[in-house]
């Protein structure tokens, strides 16, 4: 390291006697020492005059010499921390950004310098400026040291806070993330599991206790999961009633279900609030690190996946590859599916519906098909259930509703007078929920000028027991319209018996799961017989879906059911080809 010196401290005539041996710019004669003291002078109530710590510095024979400074410099080395005991400019930093710079002199050069150590040292912002050269003298800079250890501290200070959850003192969602990602960014990233933990039955706790409780519970819950924690795990408070762990695998991954089960014992002794005992139940979900994970976004994500399902299986639920991929195709279906509604991709296909006794058609059930550009055809069990999930169910319901009443009224248009069929619409429970669906039926039996009684809604066992009181209301208005409602799927929901006597339900579909090879199954028999029995005690029709051969088609009718639907009789058709079936039929 070079040697620094220091001549600040030499008094005003010696210097100017020194400085005299250097001949003027001009090539006149030497200034006397009287004039140098003058410009010492000069210089000097310069460097005082700025107001952060100032030093001219030169370099001789390697040497660093301080030639001038101002008295905030001065105290920084009178008040030099006792983990810096040099001065300033021999320490290692300053020295070797001097030395650099005198290396190649011309270019300002600026860095921050830390003066002390992690916990009491000072922060500057340093730069090194170039001066003119006293001709036949060395090179020199001016040195400055802006303070901005407020500045820094006040910034940790902040996002400390920032990075902080206020209530439990944990790391909150944006540390948790920071850590998740440092994590995966190093070699021991695959030693290492997220899990995240949703606080079941949180909500009514505040609804019933209110905040402060609520906060109590929170607060409580991260003691008693701090305890579970271990030697290298972190736990971090992600949401309202979430929690995150990042859990490091020293016994490699059977350590995760391990934890997911302390943590579910720990939580299971009940919490007392006032003269309350509070029992809390969590969802938990996992994400081991694996080859389809390249950040620690992902990761997260892949247990929130876990978690989501937890929440509906009610056990800990580990992520399995494939997952992440299965919900971004099904965001992009969702934004393809928005898209082809709004553009008028979509169309409905018509499958002919037959009275079994009488062997005659009577109506088509209406059913939405989607033929995408690219991917082709796309079946309706895989985008109904996005329609649904993402909102769209609404205006897609609205769609098939008047589609199917806009084809029913163009046969009549071409026979000339209405035809004898009647057409069958699905309606969501979603959107029986969320939309006003006898005004919307009202509207567009309104628009085509078709009669209530040639329209059969069906709804799902789901849709009926799901909100009773508002599904009596919209059943009774579409009766007051003359709409029949069938009850879609029936058997394979939960619906109770009690419904079918009290709502105005006029036919039940038997789900095709029941129909299909049940004449090689004692068990499917005595299940259609029991719902045919029973549809007759009611009063109600009935239609079996799933019909595909003669045989099944003559047990049916033999067993006494209404109506049939299947494949026997016809594919879903086109609105041509299914105005060209019933012809045929005539």
């Amino acid at each position: 390291m070079a040697k620094a010196s220091r001549e600040s401290g030499t008094p005003p005539v010696e210097r100017a006697a020194r400085a005299s041996l250097h001949p003027v710019p001009d090539g006149r004669a030497p200034a006397s020492a009287e004039a140098w003291a003058l410009i010492d002078s000069a210089r000097q109530s310069y460097i005082d005059a700025l107001p952060i710590a100032a030093a001219v510095l030169t370099e001789q024979d390697g040497d660093l010499v301080v030639g001038a400074s101002n008295r905030r410099y001065d105290s920084l080395d009178a008040a030099r921390p006792a983990s810096q005991p040099m001065p300033i400019i021999e320490s290692p930093t300053i020295v070797r950004r001097l030395l650099e710079f005198f290396a190649r002199p011309g270019d300002e050069l600026r860095f921050e310098w830390r003066y002390g150590d992690q916990v009491s040292g000072r922060h500057f912002h340093a730069c090194i400026s170039p001066l003119a050269q006293v001709p036949g003298g060395n090179g020199r800079c001016l040195l400055t040291l802006v303070d901005r250890t407020t500045e820094i501290e006040s910034t940790r200070s902040l996002r400390a806070e920032l990075l902080h959850d206020s209530l439990t003192g944990l790391p909150n969602r944006t540390a948790f993330a920071e850590a998740v990602d440092e994590v995966m960014a190093s070699n021991d990233g695959a030693r290492h599991a997220v899990l995240l933990i949703d606080l079941s039955r949180f909500s009514r706790i505040n609804e019933s206790l209110g905040g402060v409780a609520g906060d109590e519970v929170i607060i409580t819950v991260a003691r008693r999961l701090i305890s579970t924690l271990r030697a290298g795990d972190i736990l971090a408070r992600v949401g309202g009633d979430e929690f995150g762990i990042l859990l490091r695998l020293a016994n490699g991954p059977d350590d995760a279900p391990a934890a997911a089960r302390r943590i579910q014992s720990v939580l299971s002794t009940p919490f007392r609030l006032a003269r309350f005992e509070v029992g809390i139940e969590c969802a938990i979900g996992v994400a081991l690190v694996g080859e389809e994970q390249t950040s620690g976004e992902e990761l997260v994500r892949n247990a929130q996946f876990s978690l989501k399902r937890a929440k509906s299986t009610g056990r800990v639920e580990i992520h399995h590859p494939g997952e992440a991929a299965c919900a971004r195709y099904k965001l992009d279906l969702e934004t393809e599916l928005r898209r082809a509604i709004d553009q008028g991709d979509l169309r409905l296909a018509y499958q002919p519906i037959v009275d079994l006794a009488a062997n005659r058609l009577t109506g088509f059930e209406a059913l939405a098909r989607w033929t995408h550009a690219t991917r082709g055809v796309i079946d309706p069990g895989e985008f109904i259930p996005v329609a649904e999930e993402a909102g769209l169910i609404v205006p897609l319901g609205r769609w098939a509703v008047d589609s199917a009443l806009a084809t029913l009224a163009k046969w009549d248009a071409l026979a000339g007078s209405a035809v004898p069929l009647t057409m069958n619409v699905n309606v969501s429970a979603i959107q029986l929920a969320r939309d006003d669906v006898p005004g919307v039926i009202a509207a567009a039996l309104a628009t085509h000028g078709i009669a209530g009684s040639r329209l059969t809604i069906e709804l799902t066992e789901s849709a009926i027991v799901q909100d009773p009181e508002r599904t009596t209301k919209a059943l009774q208005a579409l009766k007051a319209l003359d709409v029949k409602v069938a009850m879609d799927d029936f058997g394979t929901g939960y619906s109770s018996l009690s419904y079918l006597r009290r709502l105005p339900i006029d036919s039940l579909k038997i789900d095709r799961s029941f129909v299909s090879g049940m004449l090689q199954d004692r068990d499917k028999v005595a299940i259609v017989r029991a719902v045919l029995s029973l549809a007759d005690a009611l009063g109600k029709t009935t239609t079996a879906e799933g019909v595909e051969t003669i045989e099944l088609s003559q047990t049916l009718a033999a067993l006494g059911c209404s109506h049939g639907q299947g494949y026997f009789y016809a594919a879903p058709l086109t609105a041509d080809a299914a105005r060209d079936y019933w012809q045929s039929q005539l």
